[in-house]
């Protein structure tokens, strides 16, 4: 298009005085997009109707104008009430402001981002209202929120890589209403590293009650969406877990998340003494040797046990799931012991969570959670540290199982 010619704007421009006769609510702006859009569908419906206003040659033409349709369109930059030309057998079909639309383009974009911030239906409604002036209902959000849910439906059943060496299951508690009842539910995400060593969340799960049954669904899930293979599966000692992924997937060695265990020990800790607590947890996984592993938690016990007895019981309790970690050499060790993903992806789908402490059904969970996981895996651009080493000791502790051309792949990664 032509650039504006400085007389028009300066036309237009006289009466300014200060900031709101330009941007304010019956401002400039407001009234010129008023005028525009109602020009342009005046000319579109002169383009439909094939004559111009008044003309004689539309007479007994078998269709004419029919005067206006109010209608509110909400956008960024406010609300406008326009006037939609219409004709009289209703064919017209305007292009810039289809029919029943009712937001300019970008409000449904800038309704889902808030949305996916953690943002609650009144805190989106005050802050378009304050920032925008836009005035938005609750249905509105929820019907612009809602159409995420075909996404996130395509998103749960999407085809999966074949191998994934590293699966960590975390699960996320919330309260859910249903049949006129508060049930407390977890959402199991499945959380994946793949040939390349970028992360993924293969998908997410709700269960009133874990257990084999629900377990199976699960990796029978996994199976049918393309996964041939699992290495290694870090679970919190989930129940009948270890049966499911044994039925499915035999070679897979099933690991105690050391994420999980140090989590919970964590949770019995003052804040005082959280730092070295941490500390001497660290040395126990991080030893050398299993020997070394057994030495750090005595002295662990002795420093402690007074102090954290359930932190010392905890780790005896589970101290035989813990033990075959030692037997993996150092780079798997770190890949698979990297904690720092983990627990971002667990304090942000917590955050984004918390203004909500009941959801009124699991689709709403999935809904919130997909756009929240969708946000945080674009900052997931770069593999695990040190993947090329940790895959290098994949290809020969679990020899025959990486595909052809999976390191390759992986050196790629590593040097673009």
């Amino acid at each position: 298009m032509p650039p504006i010619r400085p007389e028009l704007l300066d036309e237009l421009l006289k009466d300014y005085q200060k900031p709101e006769d330009l941007l304010g609510k019956d401002g400039l702006l407001q009234q010129l997009t008023k005028a525009l859009v109602e020009r342009a569908l005046s000319g579109e419906l002169t383009h439909h109707l094939g004559y111009e206003k008044h003309d004689s040659s539309g007479d007994n033409s078998g269709n004419s104008r029919n005067g206006t349709t109010p209608k509110t369109l909400r956008g960024k930059r406010g609300q406008v009430q326009l006037d939609v030309p219409r004709d009289r057998d209703s064919s017209f079909e305007p292009l810039l402001v289809k029919k029943g639309q009712t937001r300019f383009d970008g409000l449904d974009e800038k309704i889902i981002s808030l949305y996916a911030r953690g943002m609650t239906q009144r805190e989106i409604q005050g802050h378009l209202e304050e920032i925008y002036g836009v005035e938005i209902s609750p249905s509105l959000i929820s019907t612009v929120t809602d159409a995420v849910l075909d996404e996130v439906r395509a998103w749960q059943s999407r085809p999966l890589d074949s191998v994934y060496p590293i699966l960590y299951l975390d699960a996320l508690q919330v309260k859910v209403k249903s049949q006129g009842r508060v049930t407390n539910k977890a959402i199991y995400l499945a959380f994946g590293v793949n040939l390349q060593g970028m992360k993924e969340v293969l998908g997410m799960w709700a269960a009133d009650n874990e257990g084999a049954k629900f377990w199976m669904q699960v990796v029978t899930e996994l199976k049918n969406r393309g996964v041939s293979d699992i290495f290694i599966a870090c679970v919190d000692g989930l129940k009948g877990f270890p049966e499911a992924i044994e039925a499915v997937y035999p070679q897979t060695q099933v690991q105690l998340c050391m994420v999980h265990m140090v989590r919970h020990s964590l949770s019995y800790v003052s804040h005082k003494d959280r730092k070295a607590v941490a500390t001497d947890l660290k040395e126990i996984y991080q030893a050398a040797t299993l020997d070394e592993a057994e030495r750090q938690l005595g002295k662990f016990e002795e420093t402690w046990a007074a102090s954290y007895p359930v932190i010392e019981k905890s780790w005896r309790t589970n101290w035989a799931q813990v033990v075959p970690m030692f037997s993996y050499p150092s780079e798997i060790r770190r890949a698979v012991y990297t904690t720092n993903t983990i627990e971002s992806l667990n304090m942000t789908l917590r955050k984004v969570s918390k203004n909500r402490a009941l959801f009124p059904n699991d689709e709403a969970v999935f809904k919130l959670l997909y756009l929240a996981l969708r946000n945080i895996s674009k900052r997931w651009t770069m593999p695990i540290p040190n993947w090329s080493g940790a895959m290098n000791q994949f290809a020969i502790l679990f020899d025959g199982r990486v595909p052809m051309g999976g390191l390759n792949q992986n050196s790629l990664t590593q040097t673009a």
